[in-house]
């Protein structure tokens, strides 16, 4: 029996309740914080790069990618996708382009992923979703050179499920060279004791097909992608043990895995500060691009 399972549903609701752990603010202004810090990161990339703004991927409404492209044009460019968190149930693209300012400026292209949230969304939906917009990047943007994700919380969760895409059915094969897993969840079944299920109605079947811990062995043949785990110092436990735990299975099955554990961090502000070219995680990706 795993730790977690022996856990009060209170003791596990404050686990998964990341706004709870931050040294800086209380639950509700670290949350709200986090909202002004992103929208802000967002409307700044916005006004200082080239954009393609709300392009479809797919018919839903929901499916739409905010591109930003290189300042320096080139024929060909590595991507980045970026899902974002919120527990698959908040956020959205149009505050998910903070991070684009230190990338483009190295000649990286960022695209923001839209997919539906709970209670619209359904989580297997959202995880086709990803998949969708990351084949359909592939055959719109012919000069890119590698596709690269990056996750924060729910969205890692996302793009670590991607890594298990049968791309067969999508008709192409993503050159897919990096992984960047930001504070993630990598097993959905300790929330189906939570009140975050609430809204996702995720039955036990769901939790288990889509819990990445439990996708390793479907990585085959992929290994020449890099994937880092990236956690903060003041994420809970349970995410922590998350992240290690993802970290272990991915490298006993010999993927090339690295863990990164940013002090002065927590849940929120681990990914923020990818607005900062100066920032440890923001050095981290670009060198691991420019490889």
């Amino acid at each position: 029996m795993g730790k977690w399972q022996k856990m009060t549903k209170e003791e596990l609701e404050t686990q998964y309740s990341p706004s709870r752990w931050s040294p800086r603010l209380d639950k509700d202004a670290v949350i709200q914080a986090h909202v002004q810090m992103l929208t802000g990161g967002t409307r700044d990339a916005q006004a200082a790069t080239q954009t393609l703004l709300n392009v479809p991927y797919g018919m839903d409404e929901g499916e739409k990618l905010d591109v930003y492209l290189p300042t320096v044009h080139t024929e060909t460019f590595p991507l980045v996708l970026y899902i974002h968190g919120g527990y698959w149930q908040f956020l959205s693209k149009d505050v998910s382009g903070f991070a684009a300012l230190p990338l483009v400026s190295h000649g990286i292209a960022l695209a923001a992923v839209g997919y539906n949230v709970a209670p619209k969304g359904r989580l297997e939906e959202m995880v086709r979703q990803v998949r969708h917009s990351i084949a359909f990047a592939v055959q719109q943007y012919t000069g890119i050179s590698g596709i690269y994700l990056l996750g924060h919380s729910a969205g890692a969760h996302l793009a670590a499920m991607v890594l298990s895409t049968d791309w067969a059915k999508f008709g192409v094969v993503p050159n897919i060279k990096g992984a960047f897993l930001v504070s993630g969840i990598y097993d959905l079944e300790p929330l189906l004791h939570t009140p975050e299920n609430d809204a996702l109605h995720m039955s036990r079947e769901v939790a288990e097909q889509n819990s990445p811990l439990r996708r390793v062995s479907k990585l085959e043949g992929r290994r020449a992608c890099q994937i880092l785990i990236g956690i903060a110092q003041y994420d809970s436990p349970e995410f922590r043990r998350q992240s290690q735990e993802y970290f272990e299975a991915l490298r006993a099955a010999g993927w090339s895995a690295s863990l990164l554990d940013i002090g002065d961090t927590d849940h929120f502000d681990i990914i923020e500060k990818l607005s900062q070219e100066n920032y440890l995680l923001t050095q981290v990706i670009l060198n691991m691009i420019s490889i």
